[in-house]
């Protein structure tokens, strides 16, 4: 089924796929699969393909990735954790940016890079202290942007300028560094929906279907316009329910 060693045309493609989708060190191939890597994801991924035509196959090592794409498994032998196949380059191209994105912010990258940015930065007074928060909120941004493809998952809005990186949890009241900067206590949400929502007036079920507070208006929730439920994790859950219960004891 996979074809072994690789033709010109299938590393080619296998190549081309991966370093348009920031995985751009190549390491090697064994038994068809060519394995890649990234310098800011963490994790592997194996390209394969069946032929010119395919079908295409990719394989991964990293769990957290794996449990959080929902793709079907196949029943497979080749390197990593789990293995995927895709009737053509297209399929592959459109599940390929996820992976990056989860890679990139799964499962704690962003803490170490803010270790790493603010360890020989001073805090012992409060505007020292406004600096470490705003390079750690930046470095939260980042990642929820890669984590959610740069879209705001209710809306679609993809305007840079238009997104908010909003806390479930928030900046305060989380009891470390590691909750700050936890990918799962955020959500990518566009500039109304995150004020709505950092001030108890809209939370989220389970199923991430938005929930009103009796305080907003109805011109407000008629404002607050969405087309798709928000993907969640059940870590997103644990943290929204917290966020539930103080939206209902304010109102």
């Amino acid at each position: 089924m996979i074809e072994s060693p690789q033709s010109f045309i299938v590393s080619t493609e296998c190549q081309k796929a991966a370093e348009r989708h920031g995985f751009r060190r190549r390491l090697r191939e064994e038994n068809g699969w060519a394995a890649f890597q990234s310098t800011t994801a963490q994790g592997t991924i194996w390209l394969a393909s069946g032929g010119v035509s395919g079908p295409w196959f990719l394989a991964l090592d990293h769990g957290g990735v794996i449990e959080e794409i929902r793709l079907n498994l196949v029943p497979l032998d080749g390197p990593g954790l789990a293995r995927f196949r895709f009737e053509d380059l297209r399929e592959l191209y459109e599940v390929l940016p996820q992976i990056y994105g989860l890679a990139a912010s799964l499962p704690d990258r962003p803490l170490r890079t803010f270790q790493t940015k603010v360890r020989d930065l001073p805090s012992s007074t409060e505007a020292e202290r406004l600096i470490v928060q705003r390079i750690g909120q930046n470095i939260f941004r980042e990642s929820l942007m890669d984590y959610w493809q740069g879209r705001c998952p209710l809306t679609g809005i993809t305007d840079p300028a238009l997104l908010r990186a909003s806390h479930i949890v928030p900046w305060s009241e989380c009891e470390s560094d590691a909750d700050r900067l936890d990918v799962h206590n955020g959500l990518l949400l566009s500039a109304l929906w995150d004020a709505a929502f950092d001030r108890g007036l809209v939370t989220f079920a389970d199923d991430g279907e938005p929930m009103f507070s009796s305080e907003l208006s109805e011109s407000g929730r008629t404002e607050l316009r969405w087309h798709s439920r928000i993907p969640l994790t059940n870590d997103h859950r644990f943290r929204l329910a917290q966020h539930r219960a103080r939206m209902e004891a304010q109102s």
